[in-house]
């Protein structure tokens, strides 16, 4: 953590205090849920008081109930929730108003795209695959409609017409 400009930084700070303020609050309703932090915490982080700064957390001991899981928060906030086979994970990962995007670690590729192609998000990776410029991106549900970049994201420039003869 630390100045953006700087190429050892990783995670530089929320982009205005609001925004700190807001990811810190999902953090403590995280833990006043019964989530367990693992790493990280609400307090803002030693040695960088001046910046919106945010403690990189995870928390552990989670469920879909809690908001930590539902909602989307926009900062370095993790959160780990057991599931039993994929089917429950896809479960659980679509049950959310929210469907930005997603993503999944395996060691088998083919079992990745599975469980991609069953998840209600406008982005997903696998194995931490990042997205072109080329391709589309946007949400589902709450997340948003419309999409942006790619073939998909100029088409609201254009005016189709159908002609009957």
């Amino acid at each position: 953590m630390g100045d953006p400009a700087s190429p050892d930084t990783f995670i530089g700070p929320m982009v205005r205090p609001g925004q700190q303020e807001r990811v810190q609050s999902y953090i403590t309703a995280g833990i006043e849920e019964g989530a367990r932090l693992v790493t990280g915490g609400p307090e803002t982080p030693a040695g960088l008081e001046n910046g919106n700064y945010v403690k990189p957390t995870v928390s552990a001991d989670v469920d879909n109930s809690m908001r930590i899981a539902q909602e989307e928060i926009f900062g370095p906030v993790l959160v780990v929730i057991p599931y039993e086979d994929d089917q429950d994970a896809v479960r659980i990962a679509n049950d959310s108003p929210y469907g930005l995007s997603g993503g999944v670690w395996t060691g088998d590729p083919e079992r990745g795209m599975a469980v991609a192609r069953r998840i209600r998000t406008g982005t997903f990776s696998v194995n931490g695959a990042v997205s072109s410029f080329d391709t589309p991106f946007g949400g589902y549900k709450a997340s948003g409609i419309g999409r942006e970049f790619g073939a998909a994201g100029l088409s609201q420039y254009l005016e189709p017409k159908s002609i009957a003869l």
